[in-house]
């Protein structure tokens, strides 16, 4: 049995997640993604005007006549929800850790595609894959992805991006929808990175700590790696430092974009001291602009 308190906070997303997903929201999550493939429906004889690339040759060699495939969009998606819980999600600028604004998100799209009646699976990750729930559909499969993500207690002890989209590769074969959860605090993951957009429909989203944009000036400060445990004393009154910190936040921020946009992967942010609907519903309609294009 879970404790009272962590009840409470499941059924508090749950009840957040839920009423943020609104009709207006599902109608940007549907026509963002869905039609993004087509499935084999049925073979039919050929009449003139029918695009002859469609022609099925084994069918037709056959019936002694010419046959074509009829394709049609896939109605259903298969979403992916795989999440980072190594330490550094355990920190957060504002009043909650980028880990509880993780699990709102990934609760938003779980519901999303349940509205959509699309599947819906988790893979949870640090350094390696914590734990994989295969897709599914209905609403209990989601309302325990949630109970996965909000309870989730990390055993890692820093962030394996690549392991993580190895994992997926592995666990599944057919082309998803799969949303990339994480602070990126990582590296030499642009391999599995490409190999994972071949496949899949892989969208990246950082969780972001406004922190670490810009170091506030409040003196001697003690700052601790939450991965490595390392600890570091730093003036935060000296301007230089300041300056030098922002250039080489802005600088990452820089090549973790390069590194997706390189690939063709969408991309977007959500904070700590922010909401995560209205991101997403930018991101949504922005790609939904593209695909009209």
């Amino acid at each position: 049995m879970l404790p009272a308190e962590v009840l409470k906070q499941i059924r508090a997303v749950q009840l957040k997640a839920g009423h943020l997903v609104t009709d207006a929201l599902a109608g940007n999550y549907l026509s963002a993604f869905k039609g993004r493939g087509m499935e084999f429906d049925e073979v039919r004889e050929y009449v003139p005007g029918d695009d002859v690339r469609s022609i099925d040759w084994n069918v037709t060699a056959r019936m002694g006549a010419p046959y074509i495939k009829v394709l049609r969009e896939e109605r259903e998606l298969t979403l992916m929800l795989m999440v980072d819980v190594s330490p550094s999600l355990a920190a957060g600028g504002g009043t909650r850790t980028r880990s509880e604004v993780a699990a709102e998100l990934a609760a938003v799209l779980a519901f999303l595609a349940i509205r959509n009646n699309d599947k819906v699976g988790l893979l949870v990750f640090s350094d390696h894959v914590e734990q994989f729930i295969p897709p599914k559909k209905g609403r209990a499969h989601v309302w325990r992805i949630i109970r996965e993500v909000l309870t989730h207690k990390g055993r890692g002890s820093s962030t394996d991006i690549g392991a993580a989209l190895d994992a997926a590769l592995r666990y599944v074969p057919r082309r998803s929808l799969c949303f990339l959860i994480s602070d990126f605090w990582a590296q030499g993951f642009e391999r599995a990175v490409k190999a994972a957009a071949q496949r899949h429909d892989l969208v990246a989203v950082r969780v972001d700590d406004p922190r670490e944009h810009q170091l506030p000036a409040v003196g001697l400060v003690t700052l601790q790696d939450s991965e490595s445990g390392e600890l570091i004393v730093v003036d935060t009154s000296d301007q230089r430092l300041r300056a030098d910190y922002a250039k080489a936040a802005a600088a990452r921020e820089r090549d973790l974009t390069s590194v997706f946009r390189r690939e063709g992967i969408d991309q977007f942010a959500v904070t700590a001291d922010g909401s995560v609907t209205t991101p997403l519903v930018k991101f949504l309609r922005e790609r939904e602009k593209r695909r009209r294009r």
